[in-house]
């Protein structure tokens, strides 16, 4: 173990060269395979555990930015994967899914109303619809309606201006961009760095795009085959919270998988296919056992980790910790916040919600659990709370 933190390790020019393209049909159902697909076929069936062998020798304690540093700038922008990067982030989460001419943008969801300005564009008035989004009906924008021009039109807000009134300073100024152009953030960061910055991508409702006509996974993959980063070495996270997708995925990538959970509700591809299980069922012993067979590691609900009490404050810790490292899988939730309103109780500062707590102290009480790494809105927090805690 190094004393040194790997986010402040040089890194290998090697580390964000750019490769061939290479396609793989078992998820597009495109061209014959060649020698090269084969290959990388060949080295993606490596199991969880060696892929997450090369995934550890990056980081002690994983960091991941949320949306970017979206405590600081409206989410999903470059301006916040930036600033993640430079608070000293390992990661950086850009959420995919993808525009009417099948181009991977990063948004949280696909309905765009809450974080960009298209009401204010009477040309796209008419795009408005409401859509069953994962079995809910949902009413607004939705991107796989946009090309990818039109979308460039459009402009980012900050999605909750009542918590963070801050951010709304930047309303209107940044993009939506495209997954490459994110990478291609990463790879100019990190030269200037002197650091990799790794990328931690979500397939967000994948079986609802499908359902468009529009899966994700294929052009996830041929972006990351076409910036040389499906390897084992490669600083990347791919994650989603549906189990199909990522039982695919793990056939054809050769970085670790990380299954998400929440403390509520169910996969939706389960949901879909009639398989009764839960996301309860799944961060159980038995569970997460199943989850080592296709995945490198849980992105679970912090509450899944530790619940709160009946007054709001942290509970027991459950055994999902203790669980997931006797099946080999590394632990990383979300979401870490500064403000009060996503504290627990012990943490708040004060009554006013939109103020900034002890996030310091809800970290360290995660981190006595035994957590391998942490998604926070706040990385400037959490790399201070990882300082610390040398």
């Amino acid at each position: 173990m190094i004393s040194v933190p790997r986010r402040f390790v040089a890194v290998a020019a090697s580390a964000v060269a750019v490769g061939a393209s290479v396609f793989v049909p078992q998820l597009s159902g495109s061209t014959p395979q060649t020698a090269v697909q084969a290959a990388g076929q060949e080295q993606a069936a490596l199991a969880p555990a060696a892929r997450l062998a090369e995934a550890k020798k990056h980081d002690d304690f994983v960091i991941v930015g949320h949306r970017g540093a979206s405590g600081y700038r409206p989410e999903h922008t470059l301006a916040s994967y930036e600033l993640a990067a430079r608070m000293g982030a390992d990661y950086i989460e850009p959420d995919l899914v993808t525009t009417k001419d099948h181009v991977l943008v990063t948004r949280h969801e696909p309905e765009i109303g809450g974080t960009t300005d298209v009401a204010a564009h009477p040309e796209f008035a008419d795009r408005k619809k409401t859509k069953l989004l994962d079995g809910v009906a949902t009413t607004g924008w939705f991107t796989e309606d946009f090309t990818l021009k039109e979308l460039k039109t459009l402009r980012a807000k900050e999605r909750i201006p009542a918590i963070r009134q801050h951010n709304t300073v930047f309303d209107g100024r940044y993009q939506i961009p495209t997954f490459q152009e994110v990478i291609d953030l990463t790879k100019r960061l990190s030269r200037e760095l002197g650091r990799p910055i790794g990328i931690y991508p979500e397939t967000k409702h994948p079986t609802y795009f499908r359902q468009q006509g529009l899966p994700l996974e294929p052009e996830l993959i041929k972006t990351l085959n076409r910036n040389n980063l499906n390897r084992p070495d490669a600083k990347v996270f791919v994650q989603s919270f549906e189990v199909g997708n990522l039982k695919a995925l793990d056939k054809e990538l050769r970085v670790p998988l990380v299954q998400l959970t929440s403390s509520t509700g169910a996969p939706y591809d389960f949901v879909v296919s009639g398989d009764k299980r839960t996301y309860a069922d799944i961060v159980s012993a038995k569970g997460l056992r199943e989850v080592a067979t296709y995945a490198d590691g849980v992105g679970p609900s912090k509450d899944q980790i530790i619940p709160l009490d009946a007054a709001g404050k942290l509970g027991t810790p459950t055994d999902l910790v203790r669980d997931a490292h006797r099946a080999g899988l590394v632990v990383h939730p979300y979401t870490f916040r500064v403000e009060n309103n996503f504290l627990p109780a012990d943490f708040d500062s004060d009554a006013v919600q939109s103020d900034s707590g002890n996030l310091f102290g809800e970290i360290a009480a995660y981190r006595k659990v035994g957590i391998d790494g942490l998604f926070s809105d706040n990385a400037d927090i959490a790399v201070a709370a990882e300082a610390e805690s040398r």
